[in-house]
């Protein structure tokens, strides 16, 4: 039996099988989860064929963080699915390429804005959709990706590195906010690993090397299972007093300096 039993999950951000969440889908199926998967726009293709591949074909829904309307749809999809919700992913996280690779002091407003709106505010909106639907199953788990930035400004990283932070502050008023409801809300700080996102930062491999030099237990940026075994731990009953906390699984290199 697994850690997931009988536990009904939905999991955001499945793009390729390099991504995180596609390694979170696949450890929630044989930790004995049910999955749904959900994408939106052109990269639903790109999640439907991914959801084959799972050990268990996986359906994906119509979720678009940035439309309101799409939220009490999927939360009426799943009432009827289901009848509860125990955990949900958040594995979504966008900026415009002027958000990158040196433009911090030339972004303009409408850009950043879109990034805090995907990367952060979405987090709420999650939890918009999950918590009537946690609460009928008496509790539940929101865990969230993340990239440690609250504390230091990282290269290249710029915009999205603000978005990051302030998914850290929303993930913590949400577990102030959800903690009565029995509802949990973690995040897991990863090293960087070569997912399609990654592939869209200019300089992306700066960070590749500072983690392959400095990480004490070392670090695959190809292997995205050590982050999503994290997540999934966080999504179980294994972590029930756990909540508004920042789990880093990056080799060790956020605890060591130069």
């Amino acid at each position: 039996m697994g850690i997931l039993e009988g536990k009904k999950i939905v999991v955001t951000g499945v793009l390729t099988e390099a991504s995180i969440a596609f390694s979170v889908a696949r450890v929630a199926q044989e930790q004995g989860a049910e999955v749904v998967l959900t994408s939106f726009g052109r990269p639903m293709r790109l999640t439907t064929k991914m959801a084959t591949r799972l050990p268990v074909a996986a359906d994906v829904l119509e979720l678009d963080v940035t439309n309101p309307e799409h939220v009490p749809v999927l939360t009426a999809a799943l009432d009827e699915r289901w009848g509860r919700l125990d955990g949900i992913v958040h594995a979504i996280g966008f900026a415009p390429q002027s958000c990158l690779g040196g433009g911090f002091m030339t972004a303009p407003w409408e850009d950043v804005s879109t990034a805090v709106h995907v990367s952060a505010y979405s987090l709420r909106v999650l939890a918009d959709l999950a918590v009537p639907l946690m609460e009928k199953a008496g509790g539940g788990s929101i865990v969230g990706l993340d990239f440690d930035n609250s504390t230091q400004a990282w290269p290249v990283y710029d915009w999205m590195g603000v978005a990051k932070a302030a998914l850290e502050a929303t993930s913590r008023y949400l577990a102030r906010d959800l903690g009565a409801r029995n509802i949990r809300c973690n995040l897991v700080a990863a090293g960087p690993i070569r997912t399609m996102a990654a592939s869209s930062i200019p300089g992306f491999e700066e960070f590749e090397e500072a983690w392959q030099r400095r990480a004490p237990l070392g670090w695959d940026v190809r292997d995205p299972a050590p982050a999503a075994k994290a997540i999934v731990a966080l999504l179980s009953d294994f972590f029930p007093a756990t909540t508004g906390e920042i789990v880093h699984v990056d080799g060790g290199y956020h605890a060591v300096g130069a």
